[in-house]
């Protein structure tokens, strides 16, 4: 067993280095995974490009990486179900199990949770953007030999879409609209009509990620860089149910909060790099809106993995590219482009 791990770790904005980390000792309780494969996520270049993601500011060296799968190589002590060569998709959340969001069902809230990959505590979780990590045995969820550790690793991402589309409540036969376009947003697309939505608008200012949005089967979408006038004028005849806002931007949310019918459903998914939104809340108010957060996700991660393994949902159509882990911070820099770039994933080799 090599005793080395090499990790794509930041140390500030767009500086973002392949270190080599000593591998310690695998602790008791803990199972040692060799890298599969990891899905850049929005958050992964909010990191790159601020030091930060929302309120979560790096203040030491992080591993980045949250979506990820790969091999158990080693357990040290009781692992139930679980062995080495098992291949495993890996859910970045730790929750305790015993905080009041744990009791009641709402471990995403887990007041102690510990998250591979953020700086939300200090000393920030490492994430797995290594080609050797650490889990505990709860995070490992094994997958059959026909899933690739391509597509295990967006069970994460496919998992935070099952639950912002549970978060709208039942949306079966309504109509609805995204703001946003990037692989959460074409996720929740894809989450959405198989939760029965009948009809679903992405919006975006790029039109790359709305020419992908049409191939993978939107309803419409709407160009936004210029004004909303289409918009507009489909919900005076058609009126939109419910609004997925993904783009993390003050502007997304008043779309969505000014676009979504009187008594609708607005879903703020997207968070932005310093951490606030401007809400127009007389709107929110006047036309009595439901405005609903979304965070990560709970037990969706589970239901990612059987829908990848089922392949009811094909979530390797967004991949735009794949590169190796060593290129990561080059990877990166192409998944920041969004004229080149829907989803880039790493791989082992």
């Amino acid at each position: 067993m090599t005793s080395v791990a090499l990790a794509a770790t930041l140390f500030g904005p767009e500086d973002l280095r392949m270190i080599e980390h000593p591998l310690d000792k695998l602790a008791d309780g803990m199972v040692r995974i060799r890298f599969g494969a990891g899905g850049i996520c929005g958050s992964d270049m909010h990191y790159f490009r601020h030091a930060r993601t929302g309120d979560f500011v790096v203040k030491s060296p992080l591993v980045l990486g949250h979506e990820i799968s790969g091999e158990v190589v080693e357990i040290a002590g009781s692992a139930t179900n679980l062995k080495v060569g098992d291949r495993v998709a890996v859910n970045p959340s730790r929750w305790c199990g015993h905080c009041v969001a744990c009791r009641e069902g709402r471990p995403n809230l887990c007041e102690n949770i510990y998250f591979m990959g953020s700086a939300s505590k200090t000393p920030h979780m490492q994430g797995g953007f290594a080609n050797y990590f650490d889990a505990i045995p709860a995070q490992c969820v094994k997958i059959p030999d026909h899933v690739s550790y391509q597509a295990a690793a967006l069970a994460e991402p496919l998992a935070v879409c099952l639950h912002a589309v549970a978060r709208a409540g039942n949306i079966e036969g309504k109509r609805g609209i995204i703001f946003g376009a990037g692989p959460i947003g074409l996720l929740i697309m894809l989450a959405a009509h198989r939760a029965g939505m009948a009809d679903i608008t992405v919006a975006d200012i790029a039109p790359a990620p709305l020419a992908f949005a049409t191939k993978l089967g939107a309803s419409h979408v709407e160009n936004v860089s210029g004004g909303e006038e289409g918009l507009k004028a489909q919900a005076a005849t058609r009126p939109y149910d419910v609004a997925f806002e993904v783009s993390g931007t003050a502007a997304g949310l008043a779309s969505a909060i000014g676009i979504v019918r009187r008594g609708g459903v607005v879903v703020q998914i997207g968070n932005l790099p310093g951490g606030q939104i401007p809400t127009p809340s007389n709107a929110v108010m006047a036309k009595e809106i439901d405005l609903r957060g979304s965070f990560r996700f709970g037990f969706e991660f589970m239901t990612a993995v059987e829908l990848i393994g089922a392949g009811s949902v094909d979530v390797l159509s967004l991949v735009t590219a794949e590169r190796p882990l060593s290129t990561a911070p080059d990877a990166l820099r192409l998944a920041l482009d969004r004229s080149q770039s829907v989803k880039v994933v790493l791989t082992a080799n």
